[in-house]
């Protein structure tokens, strides 16, 4: 099994062509779901990060980072390029080596191989969705739901749809395009059967890196209701640019410099601190100003 498929969404099978399928938008008449998980407790899920380090010939993309993740939080990790947000995923996520702690739930994760953390129930998705191409919607995510049972019995015919399959479907908004082929699936939908895939395998945690970059208007605001409604009962954290996008839907924020947590708190308190203006969110509103 790949690094891709441990965490739910497989490396593509074959290059996909859009069409001018109709966009399916996820929220209309979705249930939440909100089964309990076991080991959680009375807190809920919960990701603690203390002094992540991450360094690439000696150069240190992050530098002593601290997060505290809880569910319910709808999480943003912002700032400008280079900050070292997706680099903070890969660690979390075991895909680059980093020193300091990260547990889950008082559970340690660092230092484990990627398909032990998403067994641990933490997933994640890329800038590019990854899906199976050539597969079903539907089947891209009994594959998902099916990543424990044995490789040959994965693609095999069963009879009826699983519980989890039919409420990702539900929850994502793409049950009407359960027999379609992913890889002529609009780019938002592709964006939000990563996301399914990674519901189906019970992932409490998820890191989204840049769920909403290419979609339009209409796709954003699905996707925005889509993640909240996840983030009630899960740890969600968004790695995004996108300013509109996080002032609408954010609960909380983090913003990175240099590898550094620069700041953290609301979006009210992210956008009146003066070093955040500075550094990230000042330096657009400087570029608007500026005359021509």
């Amino acid at each position: 099994m790949t690094p891709s498929t441990a965490f739910g969404i497989g490396a593509a099978l074959s290059a996909g062509t859009l069409t001018g399928a109709e966009i399916g938008l996820p929220g209309s008449g979705a249930r939440k779901n909100a089964r309990t998980r076991s080991g959680e407790g009375g807190a809920g899920t919960y990701l603690e990060v203390r002094d992540l380090t991450v360094t690439f010939d000696g150069f240190k993309a992050v530098d002593g980072v601290d997060l505290t993740l809880i569910q319910g939080d709808l999480r943003f990790l912002i700032g400008p390029n280079g900050a070292g947000k997706t680099t903070v995923v890969d660690a979390i996520t075991g895909l680059v080596p980093a020193t300091g702690t990260v547990d889950k739930s008082g559970q340690p994760v660092l230092g484990l191989k990627t398909h032990k953390i998403a067994k641990m129930g933490i997933g994640r998705t890329f800038q590019t969705a990854s899906v199976f191409e050539d597969l079903t919607v539907e089947q891209n995510l009994d594959i998902a739901a099916g990543a424990r049972r044995g490789p040959l019995t994965l693609l095999r015919r069963r009879h009826g749809r699983e519980d989890k399959v039919t409420e990702a479907l539900e929850t994502i908004g793409l049950e009407h395009l359960a027999g379609t082929k992913a890889g002529v699936l609009a780019h938002g939908q592709k964006q939000w059967l990563e996301i399914g895939m990674l519901l189906v395998q019970d992932s409490d945690v998820m890191l989204l890196d840049e769920p909403v970059a290419g979609m339009g208007a209409e796709e954003r605001q699905a996707t925005g209701e889509l993640l909240q409604r996840i983030a009630a009962d899960r740890t969600v954290v968004v790695v995004e640019h996108d300013m509109d996008f996080m002032r609408a839907f954010a609960t909380t924020v983090t913003v990175l410099a240099a590898g550094k947590v620069l700041a953290e708190g609301t979006v009210a308190e992210i956008q009146a601190d003066p070093k955040v203006q500075q550094v990230y969110l000042g330096t657009a509103a400087e570029t608007e100003e500026t005359p021509r």
